[in-house]
């Protein structure tokens, strides 16, 4: 079991940047930073494709709007990367079986990038961009911190990447409250001056 860290940690990145983990393990086994990286991942033409799939998200990302159709695209993305590193994570250790490994992963990524879109469609109801780079450019740091992190440290990373997890879900929780909050404060408005207009 000593693989599960690792694909937990790979699975709640991956639902956030899944090209940020293909190639940034990619990168850690191809330059010898670690053996435990299966060598499918360091083959040069999957680092070439996710290097250049990762500047496209990069892009995308910042821009309100297209993020969240970025997004709505990778919903099936993320979670098949996740499952799919998890897998071949598992099989590169033996210590976990690949099913196992792949629905640890793909759940995982699903959850973490539930929380992504969510919280980008939150974000994008306020009417300037900055929230969103700045939003993009903290998860792509996250992302990096905790992978590379995770190389060294499976376990710890695989526990911030859990808290990160839960403080995701509730923080979304709160956001659509408040969300569902406006828009019926907002109707109700619109109600009472339509209303209004009635009114002789």
């Amino acid at each position: 079991m000593s693989v599960l860290p690792l694909v937990f940690t790979s699975g709640w990145a991956s639902g956030i940047n899944a090209y940020a983990v293909v190639l940034l393990l990619g990168l850690f086994g191809a330059t010898g930073v670690s053996d435990d990286v299966p060598a499918t991942l360091q083959r040069p033409e999957v680092l070439i494709v996710a290097g250049a799939l990762f500047l496209c998200e990069a892009v995308a990302d910042k821009i309100p709007y297209v993020d969240s159709a970025w997004d709505s695209v990778h919903t099936v993305v993320r979670p098949l990367a996740g499952a799919w590193v998890g897998a071949l994570l598992a099989g590169q250790s033996g210590s976990l079986s690949d099913v196992a490994a792949g629905l640890l992963g793909g759940s995982t990524a699903l959850a973490s990038h539930t929380v992504k879109a969510g919280t980008r469609m939150a974000v994008n109801a306020s009417p300037e961009p900055f929230s969103n780079i700045v939003l993009s450019l903290a998860e792509d740091l996250g992302v990096g911190a905790v992978v590379a992190f995770a190389m060294f440290h499976p376990v710890a990373a695989a526990v911030v990447a859990g808290v990160l997890l839960a403080g995701g879900l509730l923080i979304l929780l709160f956001l659509i409250s408040r969300i569902r909050r406006f828009l019926r404060r907002r109707a109700q408005r619109r109600e009472e001056r339509r209303l209004a207009s009635r009114l002789p």
